[in-house]
């Protein structure tokens, strides 16, 4: 458990700000490479937040309660919001492992 930046979870001011806005209270990145661990923290304008869970999973695990928790209204929402931002080089694939941050502010 450390303290980490976080722009080392979070890819993007637009993440952060969501983050930071309580839309976003999870992120799913591709795995391969670990960017937090369980009981890691970092800061966001002065509120303290904690990575409460990692998980490594697949695509094809994905709920709408993930899609949510992400900052999408439904799954369906959140495989076109994927395709968007990652133009040209992301198909939804149900067998692509991955892994999900859930944190919390604490």
């Amino acid at each position: 458990m450390s303290a980490i930046d976080p722009t080392d979870l979070l890819p993007n001011d637009r993440v952060v700000q969501s983050v930071a806005d309580g839309e976003v209270t999870q992120l799913t990145r591709g795995a391969g490479n670990r960017y937090a661990e369980a009981g890691d923290t970092f800061e966001i304008d002065g509120e303290q937040f904690t990575v409460v869970s990692v998980e490594d999973r697949t695509l094809g695990d994905f709920t709408d309660e993930d899609a949510r928790r992400e900052g999408s209204p439904s799954l369906d929402a959140y495989k076109e919001r994927m395709k968007r931002v990652h133009p040209g080089d992301f198909e939804w694939d149900d067998t692509a492992e991955v892994c999900t941050y859930r944190f919390e502010r604490t």
